[in-house]
């Protein structure tokens, strides 16, 4: 009965959930198919809604990458469709049913910020479990993590993190950036030290770790890039 639900996936979903089919607007689809809602229209007031809003900003973050949704977004694909399951039921949605990979397959620096993150757990139950992993995951991207895990702004990270790891997050006193202040205890959990100055205003590298963190976020530009090409269409449909 398992393994015949996670094979299953709605045809309006495939394009967006399949290894390498995704659009440019994959993100924003992905997260209205899960929420139906856009984005930008979330109400994040109540901590219920605001678990909802970033776990399907991070799938809709993963599903704008491209490649397997599980893997992109840090969990088996068990773990997604329980996560589906569980938190979007009136999504007619479901992973592929790809092999479950393996921890031993899995980035070991993934592994080690997951770990971190789970140590310093504040919450119970499976979000909080499922975040840690996502966190660390989508900590491997390039870009700012709050960028990186499809949230509209950086502070949407800072409640996520003083709500699901509270202990660690409440460390984080200088308002360091998000993913080098997880190296940063990991280093010191580790007995390294990952300065070399003992100010950090006297550090060359101090923009790196304390710069701004500010912008639009990923979806909020396709959103712009959408809206901006059907006006585009309808100039053009007058103009002919």
């Amino acid at each position: 009965m398992i393994a015949a639900q996670a094979s299953t996936i709605e045809a309006t979903a495939r394009p967006l959930a399949g290894s390498g089919a995704c659009g440019p607007h994959a993100g924003i689809e992905f997260y209205r198919l899960l929420t139906g809602r856009d984005p930008v229209e979330a109400d994040i007031r109540d901590d219920a809604d605001f678990d909802r809003h970033v776990l399907a900003s991070i799938l809709a973050a993963a599903a704008m990458d491209g490649g397997p949704l599980a893997e992109r977004a840090g969990l088996s694909e068990q773990e997604l469709n329980d996560l589906l399951a569980r938190n979007f039921p009136s999504a007619l949605v479901r992973a592929f049913a790809w092999m479950p990979r393996s921890v031993s397959e899995s980035d070991d620096d993934a592994i080690m910020v997951r770990d971190l993150l789970l140590a310093q757990r504040s919450t119970d139950g499976d979000v909080g479990r499922w975040l840690a992993a996502m966190v660390a995951r989508r900590a491997m991207e390039p870009n700012h993590l709050w960028e990186d895990l499809g949230l509209r702004e950086r502070s949407e990270l800072s409640r996520l993190l003083m709500r699901h790891f509270a202990p660690l997050a409440s460390r984080n006193t200088k308002n360091m950036r998000w993913k080098r202040f997880f190296y940063r205890m990991l280093c010191e959990d580790d007995g390294f030290v990952m300065c070399t100055t003992p100010v950090c205003t006297q550090c060359n590298d101090f923009d790196l770790c304390f710069g701004e963190e500010s912008g639009e976020s990923r979806m909020a530009e396709r959103r712009r890039e959408f809206l901006r090409g059907d006006s585009d269409r309808v100039d053009a449909a007058r103009s002919a």
